[in-house]
């Protein structure tokens, strides 16, 4: 029996350990939630029963395929069926998310497809990390047309606003080209994103960009935010009054490795905490059972 309390001192040592490490290395419900938000559905009006609609199980098909290419690929096109029926389909995400991540957002998109578009082709839906896109094999679709835009209702009042904005869409057409697609950039105050289709070119892509710019600035006037949906591109733009955050984003487009730097460094130095606290709690038992 002299041994009891020592046990149960090793038993709330470890229980204490475990909970703290499980909290650290949980993924922030966040970051998940944040590639995973729906942005926009383009659904065509069609019934179900439509005789241009292919059979629903080459849709079936179509996701299976595009969802087994998502772990190795950001982007993916591919057409499924025969010459009597086949349909076209493609998913993309966001270039700066990990493999994982982008399959993560891919194997999102069959269910909410089939609850907000059922089995109506084409159709189009955009989370924030990824989107799909599929219709009847051999159709066209503008690459310019305007799918999706938001602005702010939060307006500047500083002088400038326009010029601020004008030169970071400039950098991010220029970004975009060198970035091969993608590219997420701070410019002085404000932070820019776009990303292209992967199936153009840099210039093509540049282009696209500059469209979209564009129109951001044509209908977003002075908010302080806002995000551009083309058929081959995306734009958004961040106005940060006070500055830009402490973990603002790289310039080149390449991401925010300095904040994955300074995760990492505080990832060590809990690390080494728990360590600490670990023998400190065995030398403290160690020293209960001289006690006992």
């Amino acid at each position: 029996m002299a041994s009891h309390p020592k046990v149960q001192c090793y038993l709330q040592c470890f229980t204490l350990i475990f909970f703290l490490c499980f909290g650290l290395i949980l993924p922030s419900p966040n970051t998940i939630l944040d590639y995973n938000n729906l942005v926009y559905k383009n659904c065509v009006n069609q019934t179900h029963t439509d005789q241009s609609n292919p059979p629903p199980e080459l849709l079936s098909n179509l996701f299976q395929e595009l969802i087994a290419q998502s772990s190795k690929s950001k982007f993916f096109e591919t057409y499924i069926g025969d010459d009597n029926a086949a349909i076209s389909g493609l998913f993309q995400c966001r270039e700066d998310l990990s493999n994982g991540d982008c399959n993560n957002c891919v194997t999102k998109l069959p269910e909410l497809s089939n609850t907000l578009c059922g089995d109506t082709i084409p159709a189009r839906v955009q989370l924030s990390g990824c989107y799909v896109h599929y219709e009847v094999d051999g159709s066209e679709s503008s690459g310019l047309e305007l799918l999706h835009k938001t602005c702010s209702e939060s307006k500047a009042v500083s002088s400038g606003f326009e010029e601020l904005r004008e030169g970071a869409f400039a950098a991010l057409e220029s970004g975009v080209m060198s970035g091969h697609g993608f590219c997420d950039m701070s410019y002085e105050s404000m932070r820019v994103m776009a990303q292209c289709g992967g199936s153009l070119g840099d210039c093509e892509c540049g282009e696209c960009v500059s469209y979209a710019a564009r129109i951001a600035l044509d209908e977003c006037g002075y908010s302080l935010s806002g995000q551009v949906y083309l058929g081959n591109c995306f734009i958004s733009y961040s106005y940060y009054r006070n500055g830009m955050p402490s973990d603002s984003y790289k310039e080149n487009g390449t991401g925010n490795t300095s904040g994955r730097l300074v995760a990492i460094v505080v990832g060590g130095a809990a690390a080494l905490f728990f360590v600490l606290l670990f023998f400190y709690f065995i030398r403290s038992c160690g020293k209960k059972k001289d006690d006992w």
